[in-house]
């Protein structure tokens, strides 16, 4: 099983489409900011009523930016219904660029430091190990999405911008895999 959350009019075929609203016709309508999800609620899916801890993978685009003190509880959903190894998938716009920062409707600006408070290893490492965050990930890859007139500049040089300049990386993705 594989879940594309909050979906919105960019579904994935072979998986499961959630989103809150109908008008976009997704496969399973929930509001993923009410826990724990009712996923034994949710539309039959291949013929099959999907009842738990069964996810191998989870995408999700442009949706944790929208969302401020559930982020925690969300993630902590994600893991829950995430088989072990399970991969999570994120793409959210990066915080040092204007698309974080101009939708009204965005919530919180995001990092790829953010998803280290959802690993058990890193918050012991930073003395935060007392954070009651019931997820344990591991970052797998991150990837960075560079506007076209900067695509083509030297590495170590567009690294560099990327620290110090707002609007080097327009939008980013996190990988990160389930450790149970």
């Amino acid at each position: 099983m594989k879940l594309n959350l909050a979906c919105g009019e960019k579904k994935r075929e072979g998986w499961l489409n959630v989103d809150i609203s109908p008008d976009c016709h997704p496969d399973a309508i929930c509001n993923l900011l009410e826990f724990p999800w009712r996923l034994d609620k949710w539309l039959k899916f291949d013929g099959v009523v999907f009842g738990g801890y069964q996810v191998e993978e989870i995408y999700c685009s442009h949706f944790l930016e929208h969302i401020g003190e559930e982020m925690i509880p969300f993630m902590e959903e994600c893991y829950r219904v995430l088989e072990p190894n399970g991969i999570a998938h994120f793409e959210c716009p990066y915080y040092t660029s204007i698309r974080a920062w101009q939708d009204p409707t965005h919530k919180r600006p995001i990092s790829e430091f953010t998803f280290h408070y959802f690993s058990r290893e890193w918050l012991k490492s930073q003395g935060l190990g007392h954070y009651n965050i019931k997820t344990d990930f591991k970052v797998a890859e991150i990837r960075y999405h560079y506007p076209p007139e900067l695509k083509s500049m030297p590495k170590d040089e567009l690294m560099s911008l990327q620290h110090h300049a707002w609007n080097t990386v327009m939008d980013f993705e996190v990988i990160l895999k389930a450790i149970k």
